[in-house]
């Protein structure tokens, strides 16, 4: 069997994969995040370790059989979250979170200390990633940055608590800014750049590479055996792709989650920093990607369903499904940037907006202009990225995907099909799960098969291209 642990932003999702493919059973633990100020966005890293040792209590009291048999833990989590730690290896601090704006005037910092930084890291300086949030503790919180002993990303920070080692994985270590992307290794310059040495940084491994053994006290209270391997892992996005078999060049795949995401595996280093397209290397080794990326996908969802006082999203999707055509064509419309934006604007300072709000407008109509809006910043992604994007299809991934609704409108916007496959839903954690079984030595063409297809959404409808027009020029007028 192999353990995949995906530590999200709202949830820690865990895993049991067997040889033959099949999800013995999953827990998960949901996580609150914290906004003590405007553009803030933070986790206790205590939350993490607490959800992690009870989901796989969980794990084994339902399952002990399977955890005996456990051979290998993958991880994926979260991206770019800065988890400072001291000579102790204990937070400093709440870990600042990948979609905190606080950071925006390091970033210009940052440009200006290395003016080849883009060349190196293929990605714009950005609040969400590593770097900045490190350039603001040391202008903000110099105490604390002074103490700072190691620096730790989300997933990274599991796998020092179930090993006691400081690694990071190539994929996620590319969204710090502080990775020469195409040597797949630290850059002193860029480290330099926000004050860091090369020493605080964690070891580097490949995702399918092993990258740490489960502590024993660890083993022994989940019925473990006494020699399992933790992989490599890999940022949430490339182990998700892993998880779709997505590791081939062309290959994509369109994410609803927290944030939304539209990745596509790429045959080299192919940097597009100037249309705020990220380009990071890829969880296998020797392969890259590229991703445009939307802050507040799901997220929007969530929101709005506690705005407009519904018991959770499926009640209010089901409550959209009834508008009439005429209806939709009369809803508002919705800027989706709750907490800024990357591809293609890079603003922490955007903001959302209801554009055309009446008091004829209900749940219904809110619920669905968010969907729409959502999709219109998606297509702003996809034409983003360029040339080919899409062109084979993508996969669907992510908990919003389970809206057949959501699902079918993404489809006739973006213009291109979309596939509903098996285990979509925790592709992260599978993906994860996989990188354990090929660090045991599994072999890629057997381990990173495509799942299989339960539904497609064909472009039907169409684009709405004048609400699209205005969404668009909706944005370039609000001058954020």
């Amino acid at each position: 069997m192999y353990l995949g642990l995906d530590l999200g932003t709202s949830a820690l999702k865990a895993l049991l994969l067997a040889p033959d493919h099949r999800v013995l059973t999953q827990a998960e633990r949901g996580l609150r995040i914290s906004t003590p100020r405007p553009l803030w966005s933070e986790q206790d890293p205590a939350d993490w370790e607490a959800a992690l040792l009870s989901a796989l209590d969980e794990l084994a009291e339902r399952e002990p059989a399977a955890m005996r048999a456990v051979r290998g833990i993958g991880l994926s989590g979260q991206m770019h979250g800065a988890v400072a730690l001291d000579a102790a290896h204990r937070p400093l601090r709440p870990a600042i979170l990948w979609n905190d704006g606080r950071s925006f005037a390091e970033c210009a910092a940052l440009d200006e200390a290395c003016p080849q930084a883009s060349a190196l890291t293929g990605n714009r300086a950005m609040p969400g990633f590593t770097a900045p949030k490190l350039l603001w503790m040391a202008r903000h919180e110099p105490d604390l940055f002074a103490r700072i002993a190691l620096v730790l990303l989300p997933k990274d920070y599991l796998r020092l608590c179930l090993t006691g080692a400081a690694i990071s994985d190539m994929s996620d270590a590319s969204g710090t800014f502080w990775l020469d992307v195409g040597r797949r290794d630290w850059s002193d310059e860029l480290l330099a750049a926000s004050g860091m040495r090369r020493k605080q940084m964690p070891g580097l491994a490949e995702g399918s590479d092993v990258a740490g053994r489960l502590r024993p006290d660890l083993a022994a209270r989940w019925g473990m055996g006494a020699d399992v391997l933790v992989a490599g892992g890999a940022g949430d996005n490339a182990a998700s792709a892993v998880g779709m078999g997505i590791v081939r060049p062309g290959q994509g795949f369109l994410s609803l989650g927290t944030s939304g995401v539209i990745f596509r595996a790429t045959d080299g280093f192919a940097p597009n920093a100037a249309s705020c397209i990220h380009a990071f290397c890829h969880a296998l080794p020797g392969r890259w990607h590229q991703m445009s990326v939307m802050l507040s996908a799901a997220a929007s969802l969530r929101w709005v369903t506690r705005l407009t006082g519904q018991p959770n999203e499926a009640a209010l999707l089901a409550e959209i499904a009834a508008l009439r055509p005429q209806d939709r064509e009369a809803v508002p419309l919705f800027l989706p940037y709750l907490t800024g934006e990357r591809t293609p604007h890079n603003s922490a300072t955007a903001r959302g907006a209801f554009l055309g709000l009446g008091q004829d407008h209900g749940a219904a109509a809110l619920g669905y202009a968010v969907l729409e809006g959502v999709a219109f910043g998606l297509r702003d992604g996809l034409l983003a990225l360029g040339e080919g994007a899409g062109a084979q299809g993508l996969l669907l991934v992510g908990g919003g995907s389970r809206s057949g609704l959501w699902n079918q409108m993404l489809a006739d916007i973006l213009g291109v099909p979309l596939q509903l496959a098996e285990g979509g839903a925790a592709a992260g954690a599978l993906g994860a799960a996989r990188l354990a079984w090929l660090a045991d030595g599994g072999e890629e063409a057997e381990v990173c098969r495509a799942p299989a297809v339960r539904e497609v959404f064909s472009p039907q409808a169409g684009l709405n291209k004048a609400r699209y027009q205005r969404f668009r020029a909706a944005f370039a007028a609000s001058g954020l």
